[in-house]
């Protein structure tokens, strides 16, 4: 295998001449696993360290490396374990905010050209949570496409009841139908997964993506689970993992999300909301509230019909938490400054170390 074969083009190579030193060679992260990374050299995974550079320089969760990533190596031991000198450039990075973490993000990947959001037909759908994936998705610049699986278990008019849902509320992506248990639409995902192309999958527990992947890949690698007698999912994947497929392209598995939050996101916002926002701009005040002034297109599509009010009242809500974030973010950050003196670098090592290294649990 090439490095090519693993999603590096022109756009990385100029970074990596640039930024990498004559003695060391690029590689692509493929795991990370509490601290440890395993990298991908072209010629097979071997294990790589941080200098610890990293842990005084980065400010961020979003400096370390993570799956995705291609980074600038120095071997070690006979080419069997190396260092982590830099990480070049991203082109997207897909990241969610901590859960338990007033500011701090958890970095999912890196370099995804598309974010497949797997959603089973059963319990798991509901248009608002296809709408915070969708923020997400689009704050990273990343095109996303809806796969609905487990479509043996509902009638055709169900199913299409839900695409209709879904385009009522302004989605236009791609949706892409699934059955892992008959095969139906198997062929039409590999058709549509490109080589040297990356992909993610992103869902809850139990709605069909380790056994997807099993599928894609052609061999039974991941474990799968009943899915609970509660519907809850139960957890199968434990970290994210970069697979290389037969066909050329990549995939990156993560563990199931329980719970969404939403950061500071306006570009996310505005192109998961076009409708609204194009909406918003055709009303006859420019500072419209969108509550009883005259003239308001947002009022006047809703009692119309023309403007699903759900839709309308996730926005409002995704809005408000985003703002809200972005106040709580501007006051931890002042006292962050005010406390980052005090701590030792150990405490700051270890801090960090345990906001990178946590299992993607959501």
């Amino acid at each position: 295998m090439e490095l090519k074969d693993l999603g590096l083009d022109s756009w990385f190579e100029q970074h990596a001449h640039d930024l990498c030193e004559p003695e060391q060679t690029m590689a692509r992260v493929v795991a990370v696993d509490r601290g440890r990374y395993v990298v991908h050299t072209g010629a097979g995974e071997i294990y790589a360290e941080l200098l610890g550079k990293f842990f005084y320089a980065a400010e961020r969760a979003d400096k370390f490396p993570c799956v995705g990533d291609w980074v600038c190596l120095e071997h070690h031991d006979s080419n069997h374990f190396a260092s982590i000198h830099r990480v070049l450039p991203r082109k997207t990075l897909l990241q969610r905010k901590t859960v338990g973490y007033d500011e701090e993000f958890q970095i999912l990947a890196a370099n995804i050209d598309v974010t497949f959001i797997v959603m089973s037909c059963d319990y798991d759908f509901h248009v608002n949570k296809l709408e915070r994936f969708l923020v997400m998705v689009h704050a990273a610049n990343i095109e996303p496409v809806l796969i609905f699986t487990k479509t043996d278990i509902i009638d055709l008019e169900e199913l299409e009841m839900m695409i209709e849902d879904i385009r009522d509320a302004g989605i236009k992506i791609s949706i892409l139908l699934l059955s892992n248990t008959t095969g139906d639409g198997l062929e039409r995902l590999r058709q549509y997964i490109q080589p040297m192309k990356t992909y993610c999958l992103l869902g809850s527990s139990g709605v069909g993506k380790s056994t997807m992947m099993n599928q894609l890949i052609g061999e039974p690698i991941f474990e799968t689970q009943e899915v609970s007698a509660s519907g809850e999912g139960r957890h199968t994947t434990v970290r994210r993992h970069l697979i290389a497929l037969k066909d050329g392209a990549m995939i990156v598995d993560m563990p199931g999300m329980r719970e969404l939050a939403i950061s500071e996101v306006s570009k996310g916002i505005e192109d998961s909301f076009e409708d609204i926002i194009a909406l918003s701009q055709t009303c006859r005040f420019a500072n419209c509230h969108h509550n009883h002034e005259p003239g308001c297109a947002i009022v006047a599509a809703i009692e119309s019909d023309e403007l699903n009010i759900e839709h309308y009242d996730n926005y409002l809500k995704i809005k408000k938490e985003s703002g809200h974030h972005k106040q709580i973010s501007f006051s931890e950050r002042r006292k962050k400054g005010k406390n980052a003196s005090r701590l030792a670098p150990s405490k700051v090592r270890k801090k960090r170390l345990k906001v990178f290294d946590e299992d993607l649990d959501i």
